[in-house]
């Protein structure tokens, strides 16, 4: 499909990247088309692979001037498709994951300056190897990158202590989509000098301009932590029992999970290695971290005793703390392994919504009765990080239902839950964003002022709406 480029585009940008940066060869090119979930299968004539800001920025340019269009890609791990270019294969994609070096990590600051390509775990690994902590923890960090999670402005496990992506950024690099390369790598904590830029590209997917550099937050290490896994009665009781570990030590809790019964029964069937660690099945359960950077903070003995009094409440029906980093490293594989084991059980539509964290228990169990009136039979898994309101209440597939005919039904299944999302004053995408998937529900939740100032700042940087078009907005 090279023809669907200017004929000499091909040779510029050839000679710009040398024989490691082009792809053409449809085998090559082909993993870059298709998004992590299969839903959506684009086209592309070329995948550019850069090594380099400057590299980035004249493939920018020499498509700007062609008038191609770009789509970003780091991991390639996103939920709504938001690195998948689009059908007509008039765009490029480029490809970050050559641009992985770590610039700078200074303890004294407590920064780390990485390229956009650098992988999340790696990021991690560097942080712990210089006695600090990078938190930002998701399924996807061995995969996911420092650009992809910053453009999506990534939550994950930890929001609840740390914050999403945006709260552990100070400075970015961002080629525009003209090729002008904006330098914001700035380790300043206070930097009050007229619009904050860094935030505008931000959870923005690519569509104002590629993120090629960041820096980004440390904290110190946890020398103390603890994890338990917990029965709890309903979801009422796991709020209950969030409220109690917070009220104890909020600064502790460094990440607070709710799974399902549903949920459980799935991992354990089809996970290698992951077992009940109860002695009785529940319907609910709780995964609770918490973390110090203090040695003698004594968090094994909070935990005991939080969970005795949640106990003689009737909130907690059981409970284990892990009793070593190999049994912790268990016990987060079955939260962990949600998705790979619904996957596994068969088709399904996954929401990833957010309520204020009171509303919680409501919204689970309401959006579960609908969900199971409008499709007899099919499976409500809801779970995540219910500490900070962001719950994946996620549909698994009737027992014997096509999946076809199931998946079918997508938008049917999105538009219950977000019925009951919105009465709860929430939101439809709470850390996954909006991608090529969700970009038909914007006019109806983010319409007039809010929408057309999006539009305004997309018009005021990318005129031509060359950067990854498609995305974001409808």
């Amino acid at each position: 499909m090279p023809d669907a480029l200017p004929s000499d585009l091909l040779d510029r940008l050839s000679a710009l990247l040398g024989p490691r940066g082009l792809l053409t060869d449809p085998a090559d090119i082909a993993p870059h088309l298709v998004d992590w979930r299969n839903l959506f299968q684009g086209s592309s004539p070329a995948v550019v692979r850069p090594a380099s800001t400057a590299e980035v920025a004249g493939v920018v340019r020499l498509c700007a001037e062609a008038g191609v269009p770009v789509v970003p890609q780091g991991g390639n791990t996103s939920m709504v498709a938001g690195a998948t270019p689009d059908e007509s294969g008039r765009a490029v994609v480029v490809a970050l994951t050559r641009m992985n070096r770590l610039r700078d990590l200074d303890v004294t600051d407590m920064t780390m300056t990485a390229d956009a390509g650098l992988v999340l775990k790696a990021a991690q690994d560097a942080a712990e190897q210089a006695g600090a902590l990078f938190p930002l923890s998701l399924g996807a960090e061995g995969t996911a990158t420092i650009g992809g999670v910053l453009s999506t402005n990534a939550g994950g496990n930890t929001t609840v202590r740390y914050g999403n992506a945006r709260e552990l950024m100070l400075g970015l690099e961002v080629v525009l989509p003209d090729g002008s390369v904006w330098n914001g790598l700035r380790r300043l904590r206070k930097d009050n000098t007229g619009y904050a830029l860094r935030h505008l590209f931000v959870g923005a997917e690519g569509t104002l301009g590629i993120v090629t550099a960041a820096v980004l937050r440390l904290f110190p290490r946890p020398r103390d932590t603890a994890l338990a896994f917990c029965a709890v009665a309903d979801e009422d009781a796991a709020l209950a029992l969030f409220r109690r570990f917070r009220d104890r030590d909020e600064s502790a809790v460094r990440a607070f999970e709710y799974m399902s019964g549903q949920g459980v029964d799935f991992a354990v069937r089809h996970i290698e290695g992951v077992t009940l660690p109860l002695s009785e099945r529940a319907d609910h359960y709780v995964l609770v971290d918490l973390a110090s950077p203090r040695g003698d903070a004594g968090l094994r003995g909070m935990a005991e005793s939080v969970l005795e009094e949640a106990l003689e409440a009737s909130e907690v029906l059981d409970a284990t703390i892990a009793d070593s980093d190999a049994a912790a490293k268990k016990l987060w594989r079955i939260r962990e392994e949600h998705p790979e084991a619904q996957k596994r059980e068969g088709a399904s539509v996954k929401n990833d919504v957010s309520v204020p964290v009171s509303k919680v228990p409501e919204m689970i169990r309401r959006c579960s009765a609908a969900l199971q009136a409008l499709i007899p039979g099919s499976r409500p898994v809801p779970f995540g990080h219910i500490g900070d309101g962001n719950i994946h209440m996620n549909l698994e597939q009737p027992e014997g239902m096509d999946p076809a005919e199931f998946l079918a039904r997508s938008h049917d299944i999105m538009d219950c839950v977000n019925a009951v999302v919105r009465d709860l004053d929430g939101s439809f995408s709470a850390e996954h964003g909006i991608g090529r998937l969700k970009t038909d529900m914007m006019a109806e939740w983010r319409g007039g002022a809010e929408l057309a100032a999006m539009r305004a700042i997309k018009a005021a940087l990318d005129p031509k709406g060359l950067m990854n078009p498609g995305k974001v907005l409808p």
